[in-house]
């Protein structure tokens, strides 16, 4: 299969998000203050000012610094989620759709039931009940996001399991690992990595939101929604303080939506159809 890299999402998309990822990883090397360090001296300096790329906040804490670890943040969470969530989404969708069933009905009544709750509610919930941590965030919003996968593998797999190579395998002793394993799960891999990249923007702006409220992980610890929340009071005489962080979001959010448009496109069935 061909894939069309000269697409302007992708192009879009890509140096977006590689801009991001640079910064979260080599970040450091381009401010040479850390996302914790005050001075009140310098509080509230605009951008290009003071050697403060983008200004500092009301505590003198350097702002490239802070969204240097906001981008850290949001992107371990988002691809935690994404890589808990897809895989226990793939397999049970894959098994349900393949057994189906008693095991087809009661996945779907589980499904059904985590699926009943407001996403932001059930999570906030299990933070208030938990506590703030890394590991309670990632947990908040892995709880339903596995579902959509599950969704999109049980579809597939009931085509799948009707076509004939499948069948044949069965009919030769090919157990269940076998199957799942040689024709089912490779045939799902192409569905959940775009639904793992939509996902991903998801819990970008899931975790900016709980950060928002005050629910994320620690407050020691820099991140994009904690950066907005504190923003607020200031917004009127520091505009920075909000907007620096919202645009971090906004890029990070739009390249994951580019890629993952560009990445449905590819694989359009149609599309292929056309190459042939």
């Amino acid at each position: 299969m061909k894939f069309d890299f000269l697409n302007l999402k992708f192009i879009i998309g890509a140096f977006l998000l590689g801009f991001v990822l640079f910064l979260a990883l080599f970040g450091n090397l381009i401010t040479p203050f850390t996302a914790n360090k005050q001075s009140l001296m310098d509080s509230l300096l605009p951008p290009l000012s003071g050697g403060h790329i983008l200004g500092t906040d009301h505590l003198g804490r350097d702002i490239l610094a802070r969204m240097i670890s906001g981008a850290r943040v949001s992107l371990a969470i988002a691809a935690s989620v994404v890589v808990i969530s897809g895989v226990v989404g793939v397999i049970v969708g894959a098994l349900s759709g393949y057994l189906r069933g008693t095991w087809d009905l009661v996945t779907q009544k589980i499904v059904e039931s985590f699926w009943a709750f407001p996403p932001i509610l059930l999570a906030i919930a299990i933070l208030a009940f938990f506590g703030q941590s890394l590991t309670n965030v990632i947990l908040a919003l892995t709880i339903q996001r596995w579902i959509p996968y599950s969704r999109m593998s049980r579809a597939q797999a009931m085509v799948l399991r009707s076509l004939a190579y499948v069948e044949s395998s069965r009919v030769m002793g090919g157990g269940l690992a076998w199957v799942m394993r040689r024709h089912i799960l490779p045939n799902l891999m192409a569905s959940a990595i775009i639904v793992g990249t939509f996902s991903m923007a998801t819990a970008i702006l899931a975790e900016a939101s709980l950060s928002f409220l005050g629910l994320g992980v620690p407050p020691q610890i820099a991140t994009w929604g904690g950066m907005l929340a504190e923003g607020r009071s200031y917004i009127t005489r520091a505009w920075w303080l909000a907007v620096m962080p919202g645009v971090g979001i906004f890029i990070t959010v739009l390249s994951l939506n580019l890629l993952g448009d560009w990445l449905r496109d590819q694989y359009d069935p149609k599309k292929t159809l056309n190459l042939i």
